[in-house]
């Protein structure tokens, strides 16, 4: 019984992922769905000439995908920030999110930061 709950104590600190101070340099363009689709139907292609097909046919329906979903013009929005390290990241937001403005990053997720002068603002 205590192996359990040291798995699960280890597990729930593992999957907990820290806010991290970030500024939003750019909106970016991302084809995830279209390579995730054009991968997988390429994948059951290709998967008629053997393992090595499917692999091939994943690798060049993942290509194919992602340059359909741009040339349709439904890529999806995500915003490149710096970290307070210094590094930058794409992350994805479900908020329209200015350049220049201050977010909270956790895992591949940008929010808001909350910060007395908008509470300020919204209150008024």
């Amino acid at each position: 019984m205590k192996k359990l709950g040291t798995l699960v104590l280890t597990a729930t600190l593992l999957a907990a992922s820290a806010a991290n101070a970030a500024e939003v340099l750019e909106e970016v363009e991302v084809q995830t769905t279209g390579k995730s689709t054009g991968s997988m139907t390429g994948m059951m292609i290709g998967g008629v000439g053997g393992p090595i097909g499917a692999l091939v046919g994943a690798g060049i329906g993942a290509l194919f995908g992602g340059g359909a979903q741009d040339v349709s013009g439904l890529s999806e929005r995500a915003y490149k920030v710096r970290i307070a390290d210094g590094h930058e990241k794409v992350v994805r937001s479900s908020e329209v999110l200015a350049i220049g403005e201050e977010v909270d990053v956790r895992g591949r997720r940008a929010f808001r930061t909350t910060n007395s002068s908008t509470m300020e603002v919204a209150v008024r």
